[in-house]
């Protein structure tokens, strides 16, 4: 197998021992730079440089600068997404995240891990296990996201999480780690014009 093909596959593999990993990562930098470098009311030159990064990208959806990804083309995002600042996401695995997900400022998505055992890090080894996020699902500011997990659909992540485990549909949940605290109900509707 490849070191791709390993990495895809949730095996141990060296990502640097490749030259087309190392030259994706390469071209990943210098679209984010570029992304990152333009004009932010030139929004139409942003989209584009941002097609160019992502796998996939539905409809409508905007990353705020700066933005910076492992190789971009295992991230797809869909209708209606909004990342505010300093996002970061370690895409060497599968980065799915469905519609209408809202994420705030200084997220980090890491599907990228190390083995405990140094002999293997210093032997330059990694993993990666893939990351989705569901439809309808806010993550909050300074949130981190570890390999393998699954957030479920209509989800709120509080501030400052770290989420380590899978997180159901329908609920609320933060942490160090991350926790669910409980379920979203109709007593969560806000009545419209009112500020608490």
């Amino acid at each position: 197998m490849t070191e791709r093909e390993k990495m895809l596959a949730g095996m141990l593999y060296n990502s640097m021992i490749e030259e087309d990993l190392v030259q994706d990562r390469q071209q990943a930098k210098k679209l984010c730079r570029e992304y990152n470098e333009a004009d932010p009311l030139d929004m139409e030159k942003k989209t584009a440089i941002m097609k160019k990064i992502l796998g996939r990208a539905a409809g409508n959806f905007w990353i705020e600068s700066p933005f910076m990804c492992d190789y971009g083309y295992n991230i797809e995002v869909g209708e209606n997404f909004y990342a505010n600042y300093n996002l970061v996401v370690l895409d060497c695995a599968k980065v799915t995240i469905g519609d209408n997900v809202l994420i705030a400022p200084n997220v980090g998505i890491y599907t990228a891990g190390h083995p405990i055992v140094a002999e293997q890090r210093n032997a330059g080894l990694e993993y990666a296990y893939p990351i989705t996020i569901g439809n309808n699902v806010w993550i909050g500011a300074g949130t981190h996201i570890c390999p393998g997990v699954t957030i479920g659909d209509n989800v709120v992540i509080g501030a400052g999480s770290v989420v380590t485990k899978d997180i159901p549909s329908g609920t609320v949940a933060y942490g160090v780690p991350c926790k669910v605290i409980r379920d979203i109900t109709d007593d969560d509707l806000m009545p419209e014009g009112e500020i608490n």
